[in-house]
């Protein structure tokens, strides 16, 4: 069962309709996984161990009675904690909602997942009310990266990649705003989308969207595997009647694509912050592999300029106001942190913000022209692999987030691969960037990507390396 473990939730899927597992089996599994590597990891905040139980003989009874099957049937996924689960409490890691009352229904996409026969098991970890880029907050504390305890599993997402790899669960829902999918799968070594912007519904998630910044951000599928990033894709995508964001553009088929025939540039800088060494030779080989062009995008240097100042037109008044209303008189220093930036480098006033506007559409304007000469684009996700706890906020660490902010500031989707790692043993991942809702493109070449260089593996044997307790953590 520790082999079927680390499988993809596709294949997970194909053993239970086979009948070589049951669903049943396939869940304690998992609840035995989660109950030995969250100690070490503290990924999960909520274990939805007879809810999963429940699904569980649902779907065994489904195939005994043979029933049509779903995708996903019998196979376990996570939900961060600012994504809705029915009959959970949605905390989004923020002291105002430590006590939020059991949500009445599920979100759309958790909706849609459970309808192709997966069953929620777990609610995953993340910063205060998401803002940060790791997963830390004043209720359930700090989550370790599998591969180093001394470091972060990155945010806002950090608890879902953890989880990921340490085959706690085999995909799962995270949510991307400045890098919240991407960061974490690339410090924990694990796959992730950001779909295009207006491609998948947000209903059910926490904070719910709108304002300024909603063009920024989507909820995204995380997984070990590429493949279960496709099945999830088809799955997920479609409009909701709610979120009136959506788009109804077809999904294509991933495996269609002709890699052969693709226009892919490259580039290991963004100008903002120098990647390490080891992260330029991870993305040059990649590049390599595909022939890729290497060519920066015009003005992508300003990727970070344009992301901070979208969220930070207000100094931080509007998370300040909101945070008041629900009650988080207490809030994390990461967070703290990210309101300072915002208050000291971007806080404007009307005809600022009108000068905002129109930097963000010349950058989007200049990117979308390099576009037209390439099907794709590869680059680092982050300049470095995964961090230390705490250091996040520090200015050089922060400008080095800018890789995943470039694509939430477009709106175009980006995929992650782990493609290496590094002399210290830590995941080293490449985004690969496409056209607006071409994720069938981006997907088709994290998929070749994960067959040349191998994708996801275990760290120290299939278990988390066990480091001493590291002190730091915020936990009360």
């Amino acid at each position: 069962m520790k082999e079927i473990l680390a499988l993809s939730g596709i294949a997970q899927a194909r053993l239970v309709r086979e009948g070589a597992v049951s669903s049943a089996e396939l869940i304690e599994a998992h609840l035995e996984r989660i109950a030995q590597v969250n100690p070490l990891l503290n990924a999960v905040v909520d274990v939805l161990s007879e809810e999963a139980r429940i699904g569980a003989r649902a779907a065994d009874e489904r195939r005994a009675r043979g029933a049509s099957l779903g995708p996903l049937d019998g196979v376990p996924f996570s939900v961060k904690d600012s994504i809705e689960v029915a009959g959970t409490s949605c905390s989004a890691g923020t002291v105002g909602w430590r006590h939020a009352p059991l949500s009445p229904r599920d979100a759309t996409l958790v909706a849609r997942l459970r309808a192709a026969g997966a069953i929620p098991i777990a609610r995953t970890n993340l910063p205060d009310l998401l803002f940060a880029f790791e997963s830390d907050n004043l209720i359930y504390g700090r989550t370790n990266n599998p591969y180093d305890a001394a470091r972060t599993s990155g945010g806002s997402s950090g608890g879902e990649a953890a989880l990921i790899a340490a085959c706690g669960s085999p995909f799962g829902l995270g949510s991307d705003a400045a890098g919240s999918v991407r960061l974490p799968a690339h410090f924990c070594g694990i796959a992730a989308l950001k779909p295009t912007s207006g491609r998948l519904p947000r209903t059910g998630h926490v904070p719910a969207a709108g304002g300024w910044i909603e063009t920024l951000w989507q909820i995204g599928p995380m997984a070990r595997r590429v493949e279960d990033l496709c099945a999830m894709m088809a799955i997920l995508t479609g409009p909701d009647g709610e979120d009136h964001t959506v788009i109804p553009m077809p999904f294509g088929d991933p495996l269609a694509i002709d890699i052969a025939g693709l226009r892919i540039a490259w580039f290991a800088d963004n100008g903002i912050a120098p990647p390490t060494t080891e992260t330029a030779e991870v993305v040059q080989s990649a590049a390599q592999e595909l022939s890729a062009k290497e060519s920066r995008p015009p003005r992508i240097e300003e990727s970070y300029d344009r992301e901070m100042e979208l969220i930070g037109a207000d100094g931080g008044d509007g998370v300040r106001a909101y945070l008041h209303q629900i009650g988080s008189t207490r809030t994390h220093p990461l967070l703290d942190g990210w309101l300072a930036k915002l208050e000291l480098y971007f806080r404007t006033g009307v005809e600022g913000f009108a000068k905002y506007w129109e930097s963000l559409y010349t950058f989007r304007a200049a990117m979308f022209a390099f576009l037209q000469d390439y099907d794709a684009v590869l680059s680092p996700v982050c300049a470095t692999p995964a961090i230390l706890h705490g250091t996040s906020i520090e200015d050089a660490a922060f400008r080095g987030f800018s890789y995943t902010m470039t694509y939430n500031v477009t709106g175009w989707p980006a995929a992650v691969v782990r493609c290496g790692e590094s002399s210290q043993g830590l995941p080293i991942g490449v985004q690969v960037a496409a056209h607006p809702w071409r994720e069938d493109v981006a997907l088709a070449i994290a998929l070749r990507l994960e067959e040349l260089f191998g994708g996801w593996k275990r760290s120290g044997g299939g278990h988390p390396r066990e480091s001493p307790p590291v002190p730091g953590s915020s936990r009360p």
